[in-house]
């Protein structure tokens, strides 16, 4: 078992105004799982990107507007999005607080 702390994992700068947090990867022991928690600023958008791996993702706080091949939806503090392998995604904060999401 191993218990850290958000506050203790680097920020990572990345593009277009997200901020991502690494808590939990492979360099823990976690093989086929990664946690991360991911700050967009307001007015800001992750790229659009895809990835081989299918998302679960969690909004913790903000809101914001989730972008698919097959269209978007505003989510905000409790929505629950799945993502499948493969999709081309990205997600657009909108308000004055930053979107959190795992």
């Amino acid at each position: 078992m191993k218990v850290s702390k958000l506050q203790d994992k680097p920020a990572q700068e990345g593009h277009g105004g997200a901020v991502m947090r690494e808590i939990i990867t492979a360099k823990d022991g976690a093989p086929n799982f990664a946690m991360r928690i991911i700050d967009v600023k307001p007015g800001a958008t992750t790229p659009s990107h895809s990835h081989d791996w299918e998302h679960e993702v969690f909004i913790l706080s903000g809101r914001g507007i989730v972008k698919g091949e097959k269209g978007e939806q505003e989510v905000a503090k409790d929505s629950v999005i799945y993502i499948p392998p493969n999709e081309h995604h990205c997600f657009e904060t909108i308000g004055d607080e930053p979107l959190r999401f795992v």
